[in-house]
């Protein structure tokens, strides 16, 4: 495409965009309230991937030993638990131990235990992770069933919940956007169909006087283009400024021991430009539904 015609087009549709006044108001205003929550969603979802990573990492099956296993028992137990395919380290967490991290655990409470240590009452116990962490449940169920091991705990009740939990979100989070998003690009399609309605008559003079199909539409695509880019404007604010704010206010502190937020560059920078390519394939997808539907050239 020559410099000029290309000129042309960019012409044509910032004319239009102003020709169409309150549509193409409704339109931007359409593709930024979408686009701000699609920033949140994203910003929300990221994050809860990211912590859900986290705690896949952290995920451990604690397999506590029969106090009246001897040392034999222990060694042939470690070695039953090894042959499991599904293994990816074993660590062997002796009586005293297993006592200094519970009374680690307590913080100052935990001085309080430190007379208990003449009368240890804990379990010595193996400390299991799996390479996947969606095994654990089943290899938790595998290693309960073995001789000499008294219990089992892997914080099966939080981590199932956290998940499902995720999963939900995820879920609802996708269906939400897609809907905003089709209903953007209905309004931008609508807007664009007013242009080429009103502008009928110029359109069929051009196609008599030798206008391909292309060149005509061209300034359509444009229009729903600059729509699209115009209504990602104030959501990237928003992200950025927000994003901004909630990290430097929430960094230094922590509610939740895994939870942590995803710092602020590049993903601030990365999620801004999900978002201008996402108000850009509105903008486009709309003018393409239009123009396909209504042109008749």
């Amino acid at each position: 495409m020559k410099a000029r015609t290309l000129k042309r087009h960019l012409r044509e549709g910032s004319k239009n965009i102003l020709r169409n006044g309150w549509m193409t108001f409704a339109s931007v205003a359409s593709v930024t309230t979408t686009l701000i929550l699609v920033g949140v969603f994203l910003v929300i979802m990221l994050n809860l991937n990211e912590m859900s990573e986290k705690v896949e990492e952290d995920v451990q099956i604690r397999a506590f030993i029969d106090i009246a296993a001897n040392q034999e028992d222990i060694d042939a137990l470690e070695k039953e638990i090894t042959k499991l395919s599904e293994i990816s380290t074993i660590e062997y967490s002796s009586k005293e131990e297993e006592l200094e991290n519970l009374m680690s655990s307590l913080g100052a409470d935990g001085e309080a235990m430190a007379m208990v240590n003449q009368d240890n009452p804990l379990n010595a116990a193996f400390i299991i992770k799996t390479a996947d962490p969606m095994d654990t449940f089943d290899v938790a169920k595998k290693i309960k069933s073995f001789d000499h091991v008294s219990s089992v705990e892997y914080g099966n009740n939080v981590i199932q919940k956290l998940f499902t939990f995720n999963e939900y979100a995820r879920y609802i989070g996708i269906g939400l956007i897609a809907a905003l998003v089709l209903t953007a690009a209905f309004l931008i399609s609508n807007t664009i169909k007013i242009t080429i309605m009103a502008r009928s008559e110029e359109i069929g003079i051009m196609k008599l006087v030798g206008a391909t199909n292309g060149f005509i539409r061209w300034p359509f695509f444009i229009e729903g283009l600059l729509m699209g880019i115009l209504g990602s404007i104030v959501p990237i604010i928003l992200v950025i400024g927000g994003y901004y704010y909630l990290y430097e206010n929430m960094k230094d502190r922590t509610f939740v021991p895994f939870f942590e937020l995803i710092p602020f560059s590049p993903f601030v920078w990365q999620v801004s430009l999900i978002l201008l390519g996402i108000g850009a394939f509105i903008g486009v997808w709309g003018s393409v539904m239009s123009v396909r539907k209504f042109l008749k050239v």
